[in-house]
């Protein structure tokens, strides 16, 4: 059996004096789509930091591909696409096209021409997010939902093996959510890409993924989303540090939690 694609062991971390992640043990196999939840403020956004590298560890061990991350030197085999909606200028001049090629610039370099096989890479690229039509479209004049797919894009224009996605569907409503959940767990199927998808909110369509990481702290659930999905309110509001109540999608027919 291949090694897991990410192995993080009694990983904690602290700022100052206050502890952030508590004793963090996980292992993210290949072709997984692991969704990671938990309240704001409770860990997420410094896991993930851990992951990408951005901060040093203190306690603990992290592996990418079977290489300590103090070892680790493919970083063009993660893709990481942020919460775009506040920090996007959307007047900005370029089409979806041009957005999705500058993701090939780590790998051509900064001033190497384009050629024709570069160019169908981004095509490509560009269908697997559903986005054909507005290839050509100024970036700008897309909706919130239609921008984070061409962000998507942009990051599987060079191929990753992992694709992290820190709450993609900030400010994006939920009609609009249900078919990009939909596309991820198309390319999950079509690519072979792993997947981490970040987010706060319980209600994730849990039959769209393969696992369910619950953080807050320390980590209180990993496993299987049915599993996670017939937990109990109580025991979900324990996990939350506040109350979690059952609610159902009706639309879809998928139970979910509200927080």
């Amino acid at each position: 059996m291949s090694e897991p694609i990410i192995e993080i062991k009694h990983l904690s971390y602290q700022y100052d004096r206050q502890r952030v992640l508590e004793d963090i043990s996980l292992s993210v196999n290949e072709g997984a789509f692991l969704a990671l939840v938990g309240p704001n403020g409770f860990g997420k956004t410094t896991l993930l930091k851990c992951l990408l590298g951005l901060l040093k560890l203190q306690q603990g061990e992290i592996k990418l591909f079977g290489t300590p991350i103090t070892k680790f030197k493919h970083w063009n085999e993660i893709g990481f696409v942020s919460q775009k909606a506040n920090s996007f200028n959307s007047g900005f001049p370029a089409t979806v096209h041009e957005v999705v090629s500058s993701g090939l610039t780590s790998k051509i370099g900064m001033f190497k021409r384009f050629n024709k096989h570069h160019h169908q890479k981004v095509r490509d690229a560009i269908r697997e997010v559903g986005m054909s039509e507005f290839e050509n479209r100024n970036i700008g004049e897309l909706s919130g939902g239609q921008q984070q797919r061409v962000f998507i894009a942009r990051a599987l224009v060079s191929e990753p093996k992992l694709l992290i996605l820190d709450e993609p569907t900030v400010g994006v409503d939920a009609e609009t959510v249900q078919g990009f959940y939909k596309m991820l767990r198309e390319l999950n199927n079509n690519l072979g890409i792993t997947l981490i998808l970040v987010t706060h909110d319980v209600g994730i369509v849990t039959d769209k993924i393969t696992h369910v990481a619950c953080l807050n702290k320390s980590l209180h659930f990993h496993g299987d989303p049915k599993e996670y999905e017939e937990k109990n309110n109580q025991s979900l509001s324990d996990m939350y540090g506040h109350p979690v109540h059952a609610i159902t999608h009706e639309h879809h027919h998928h139970g979910g939690y509200q927080s």
